[in-house]
């Protein structure tokens, strides 16, 4: 490991000027690069205080053993240098997209005498002109094979247009009119390439125009009575429309744009584009990269940029690219999109309407793949093995973890505290086993002593189960119930994770041993920097950012805070829902919406007779007598105020209509299975709720 200052360039030798400047290690192998508006700035902020520095930039500038730089007169230029140096040395932590498959294009090989339609992947070449990226090939050829009726374009290799050239024969499709045959001189050069070119303009989006002249062309035959003509114009027509539907309509016909979008957390992003042309999605693609060094979402875009357009110029880059946000310099990032294009390119971020709601739905996909990515890796067997053996080797653990139980706690501000426990058995998570909990201790926000409080709840009924049975020789007695379904808390976990770092760990440590309880291993997975912590240990374990041990316990550590987030959202709402009428006993939700629909509100049914309650049908003397008993006991609600005027607006005061008494219902009867705060079952209808993202 070197130290940074072993190879710090003295003061002055630093131009202010801009520029991109490398990182190389002991073997003269570039790290990194980067660029900077000012080389000066820039640069002094890798040698400062190690432990001020990103946990990642502090790796780099101590496995980086020399720095060197280049000056630049434009900050575009730098952009220019940074990307070519990017693709030239791979430095290992620059930020990377990476895919897992290779997108197949549709090309038109406007390059050759005959230009031939096709579907082609990997690197772009010259003189090619590529439609999508497309998520499937044969896609491609649906597509295609309506096209080849309007516009009968060469798609043979050049082995059978040779072949069919010297035979004097065209292939299949030629004879059945899907191919316009210049092999063997049906059309010439010149009239075969016009033909690309049209096919080229429709699927650039130019749709309109083209349909419209043909149906010109339909009605004319019409007229003059040629019905054959006229009928092969109406196919060709309707397969045109057909080949149109294949691309839903999102924008404004001569909309072309990228729309990108990311998904990111601490170790990794996915990057998803949606690909417009003529107001319709032509393709979508998207990428996930591991961020090795300390970036911004602002950051990460850019990189995407440098990637989508590096090698690109003309058409290929659209008129307008809309992001999530901005990088940090925006002008050098347009200036350079419009030097690729040839013309104006509009960096933004949607703000309202169809692009904003796209946006969205790329949004949605982004997180899609980074959850898929993320499950695919938890999926195999094999790397859930060497997960768990890896989080049993870095926490000294006799055996691998096979069941782990993790606990977070949530709350607004000190409000509707409540915990969460997600269990997961050989790396794959339990739904069933998953509980949630009420902190009732005490009020107020308090993480370590919730967490005390929770992990002690859980442990206690661990060890009743054990006192009622007994302790079990084989394993199996005392496992079940009656009707052979596991006892809730009988299983014990080999390893306990908190959310947190080391108040957390000692709470939930200090809790284990107050019970007597010391086979079960704690430690801790924290946030910010990924680091675990371990009971009694002033530093934490720092696992690799590859290790498949940390990327289950994030997994872990993340669908535990998902599940507390989720129940403590519909605690709160429900404690905003709650109505008087909610103390009524045997008041059902049919005769809540029957009362509301009556009388109109609350408040009117508060100054109601008894008389008057019992005319709703439903509604017996007894059970009025107890509406009116509850609504004098509650406090009325306070008057709503119009802010902009200062009015007491007192017809609004206590309103709700039949929809909320529904509402406040559905919320009474999902309270009652943790309204004592202990653990609810899983078989409950508010955690089957909770369980959905």
């Amino acid at each position: 490991m070197a130290d940074p200052s072993s190879y710090r360039p003295k003061p002055g030798q630093i131009p202010d000027s801009p520029g991109v400047y490398k990182f190389r290690d002991e073997h003269r192998r570039v790290i990194y690069v980067g660029k900077a508006k000012s080389l000066r700035q820039r640069l002094a902020s890798y040698f400062q205080d190690l432990s001020g520095l990103h946990p990642r930039t502090r790796t780099m500038v101590t496995t980086a053993a020399s720095v060197e730089w280049t000056v630049v007169s434009t900050e575009v230029e730098a952009l220019q240098l940074e990307y070519s140096w990017i693709k030239e040395f791979d430095p290992r932590f620059n930020v990377k997209y990476r895919d897992d498959k290779s997108y197949p294009y549709l090309a038109v090989t406007m390059n050759e005498q005959f230009p031939r339609v096709q579907v082609m992947r990997g690197q772009k070449k010259k003189g090619v002109r590529y439609f999508g990226p497309y998520g499937h090939a044969w896609a491609i050829r649906d597509t295609v094979d309506l096209l080849l009726r309007v516009f009968p374009v060469r798609t043979c290799s050049a082995g059978v247009f040779k072949n069919a050239a010297r035979t004097g024969r065209p292939c299949l499709l030629g004879y059945i009119g899907k191919c316009s045959a210049p092999c063997v001189g049906r059309v010439s050069p010149e009239e075969h390439r016009e033909l690309a070119e049209e096919f080229c303009d429709f699927m650039a989006g130019r749709t309109g125009t083209y349909i419209r002249r043909l149906e010109s062309r339909m009605t004319d035959a019409a007229e003059e009575m040629e019905y054959e003509r006229a009928a092969r114009l109406r196919d060709d027509i309707e397969a045109l429309k057909k080949a149109m539907e294949k691309s839903a309509v999102v924008l404004a016909d001569a909309t072309d744009a990228d729309l990108i979008a990311l998904a990111e957390d601490e170790l990794e992003a996915a990057v998803q584009i949606f690909h417009v042309r003529g107001g319709r999605v032509r393709g979508q693609r998207g990428w996930v990269t591991d961020k090795v060094e300390a970036v911004t979402t602002g950051d990460l875009v850019e990189h995407a940029l440098q990637q989508l357009y590096g090698e690109e110029t003309g058409d290929s880059v659209p008129k307008e690219v809309l992001v999530p946000a901005l990088p940090e310099l925006v002008e050098p990032v347009q200036e350079w999109l419009a030097e690729r294009r040839g013309s104006n390119v509009s960096l933004r971020i949607p703000q309202r309407g169809d692009k904003k709601a796209l946006m969205e739905t790329v949004q949605r996909n982004a997180l899609q793949a980074l959850g898929l990515h993320k499950t695919k890796r938890a999926s195999d067997l094999t790397t859930r093995s060497r997960a768990l053996e890896e989080i049993a080797e870095a926490l000294d653990l006799d055996s691998a973890p096979l069941r782990i139980e993790c606990y977070d706690i949530s709350h607004l501000q000190g409000d509707d505290v409540v915990a969460s426990m997600v269990v997961f058995e050989d790396g794959l998570a339990r739904k069933s086993e998953y509980r949630r909990f009420q902190i009732k201790g005490f009020e107020g926000q308090d993480d370590v002593r919730s967490m005390h409080e929770v992990i002690t709840r859980r442990f206690r009924r661990y060890i009743a189960e054990k006192e009622k049975t007994g302790e079990w020789a084989d394993g199996e007695i005392g496992l079940t119930e009656e009707d052979g379904r596991p006892k809730r808390f009988a299983y014990p976990p080999q390893l306990v994770v908190v959310d947190g770092g080391q108040p957390q760990v000692a709470a939930a440590k200090r809790a284990l041993d107050e019970l007597g309880i010391d086979d079960i291993a704690v430690c801790g997975l924290a946030k910010r920097l990924e680091e675990v912590w371990v009971p009694g240990e002033d530093d934490p374990v720092v696992l690799p950012r590859t290790s498949e041990g940390l990327y289950l316990l994030q997994r872990v550590r993340d669908e535990a805070h998902r599940f507390a987030i989720t129940y403590q959202r519909a605690k709160r709402a429900r404690r905003f829902r709650a109505s008087p009428l909610d103390d009524v006993p045997g008041l059902g939700e049919t005769r809540k919406q029957a009362l509301i629909k009556h009388f109109g509100s609350v408040k009117k049914l508060r100054s109601a007779t008894i008389d008057q309650i019992c005319e709703v049908p439903g509604i017996g003397r007894k059970t009025a007598e107890a509406i009116t008993v509850a609504l004098a006991q509650a406090a009325p609600a306070a008057p709503a105020v119009n802010t902009a005027t200062g009015e007491i607006m007192e017809d609004a005061t206590d309103t709700t209509d039949a929809t909320d008494a529904t509402d406040v219902t559905d919320a009474e009867s999902e309270t009652t299975a943790g309204s004592a705060g202990e653990p609810v079952s899983a078989g409950s209808s508010d955690e089957r709720r909770g369980q959905e993202r």
